[in-house]
């Protein structure tokens, strides 16, 4: 944007083609920098944020009649949480999706480091979620509607467990959908200069992904620890096997392949006409 005569205003915004450098680098800086038990400190906390925003969009949605005005305030609270995250730096499962392929796609670390980065921010996630949804449950007494909308948003989540492999394929499908989402918001996020250029993109793509049902493996620790804390009976194991680690799966699925590997091949420069 340029102003009068030769002055010349700062972007309001980065460029999408710089993008992936600027996720690249700060993976780097992290793989570099976390020592094992900081990953999974910091998985901890993005698991009560994101248990936090689930929470957060099961009260804004609940007495609400209408199907959209109702997920509409359920990507509101949800985007809540993943926003704190995004500010703190805590470690997210599935923004690691975007910005830890963006490292090795920059040639600038191994599979191995990055692997185990995966691995103990989602042990990180399920144990952060576990513990605050816990802790909410004790801090609060929600009204039994509350209560009823949580088990609903659950009971649709879990609809399709124990019916077979065709199911557990489909909440492997579902995952790379709300990962590209995800994905999305976190690239679109690094793309603003602003705390509210940051989270309107935030907010858009998790409401997408929130509205259309998408399977989110963190978003489902939130509400099933919740969901076990007020209501309790729910089968742990099952949770695992017919949601938690298809849905994981897909979620690795697409922000590698929608988001880091699209993005930096689309924006790659070309050597016969990019270099000097």
């Amino acid at each position: 944007m340029t102003a009068t005569g030769t002055d010349v205003s700062p972007p309001v915004y980065i460029g999408s083609e710089r993008v992936m450098g600027f996720l690249a680098d700060h993976g780097r800086e992290r793989l570099r920098r976390l020592t094992w038990l900081r990953v999974l400190a910091l998985g901890m906390l993005a698991g009560a944020f994101i248990t936090t925003g689930a929470f957060l969009s099961v009260l804004l949605s609940t007495g609400v009649a209408s199907e959209g005005p109702a997920r509409l305030l359920q990507g509101l609270g949800f985007s809540a949480g993943f926003f704190f995250v995004i500010l703190s730096g805590a470690v997210l499962f599935t923004e690691a999706n975007v910005v830890l392929p963006a490292v090795v796609l920059g040639r600038r670390d191994r599979w191995r480091s990055v692997l185990r980065f995966w691995a103990l921010a989602w042990v990180g996630n399920l144990v952060g979620a576990a513990v605050t949804g816990h802790l909410i449950a004790l801090a609060t007494h929600p009204s039994p509607g509350t209560v009823d909308q949580l088990s609903r948003i659950v009971a649709a989540k879990t609809s399709t467990t124990g019916q077979g492999l065709g199911a557990w394929a489909a909440l492997v499908v579902s995952g790379p959908l709300a990962n590209w989402l995800v994905g999305m918001a976190a690239f679109l996020a690094t793309m603003g200069r602003t705390l509210i250029g940051k989270y309107i993109p935030v907010f858009l793509a998790v409401t997408a992904f929130v509205s259309a049902g998408f399977q989110h493996s963190p978003a489902n620790m939130g509400f099933f620890s919740l969901n076990q804390a007020f209501v309790g009976g729910a089968d742990v194991g099952a949770l695992l096997t017919w949601n938690l680690l298809p849905t994981g799966l897909g979620n690795i699925a697409g922000g590698p392949i929608a988001v880091a590997a699209l993005l930096t091949w689309a924006h790659a420069p070309r050597p016969d006409r990019d270099q000097p």
